[in-house]
């Protein structure tokens, strides 16, 4: 084997490791559970890629998509961000209120990552694409994160191909960079490295609350 197929090699195994979280229990709700959290927030249609990286490294870890649409979603793929009161179903986080999103980010940033999070607004029609594509993409098997990111968004109309197909995260985020009007910024948090601990005192009611002040704003 050449030495650059070996390179290649190791480096793969490195992305699979680092996006493979420990087994997380199924959480799969019913449909009407799902749709009782659905939440549409006010803000253009876009795109938000995260990408957690190692702070001693810099190797990507994880790799995730939100997209708003007619609904707001997390795209999570083999993630580890699962609570019995937050709506996942097939690797997918429902009701992505302004409280929530800031929870998710949190979740990943802490004192041995940091998170890249880069958006792009999109024409409404993309948006619907992406969600579409989101909500029958998983559950997707452990260590495909940016691979079955990079799969979906290959191929979308409006982005022009700009996507390859990528397993790694950082890879995938370069990419995601060159899109016409992407902007980037990096959460640097230092809270301690057991990233569940933020879950600990995740408040659904505080979620619920942040719902309904934006529908009420809507109503005015």
């Amino acid at each position: 084997m050449s030495v650059s197929r070996i390179i290649l090699a190791l480096g793969l195994v490195a992305a699979i490791g680092a996006c493979a979280p420990q087994p997380e229990p199924a959480q799969s709700l019913p449909d009407d559970q799902i749709a009782a959290q659905v939440y549409r927030h006010d803000g253009p249609p876009s795109l938000t890629l995260y990408t957690m990286v190692n702070n001693s490294n810099g190797s990507g870890a994880h790799t995730s998509l939100m997209v708003n649409g007619s609904q707001r979603v997390i795209f999570d793929p083999a993630g580890s961000f699962r609570h019995p009161r937050i709506a996942t179903k097939n690797d997918v986080v429902y009701g992505v209120t302004p409280v929530m999103e800031d929870t998710y980010t949190r979740f990943h940033a802490r004192e041995t990552f940091h998170v890249i999070v880069q958006q792009v607004e999109v024409p409404p029609e993309v948006a619907e694409d992406v969600l579409r594509r989101i909500l029958v993409a998983g559950p997707v098997p452990r260590a495909q994160c940016a691979l079955s990111t990079s799969s979906l968004l290959r191929d979308v109309p409006g982005l022009n191909g700009a996507i390859r197909t990528t397993w790694f995260p950082n890879q995938l985020a370069e990419q995601f960079g060159n899109l016409p009007g992407a902007t980037t910024q990096r959460l640097y948090e230092y809270d301690d490295a057991d990233r569940f601990k933020a879950l600990e005192s995740f408040d659904p009611d505080r979620v619920r609350a942040s719902r309904e002040a934006q529908e009420a704003a809507k109503a005015e």
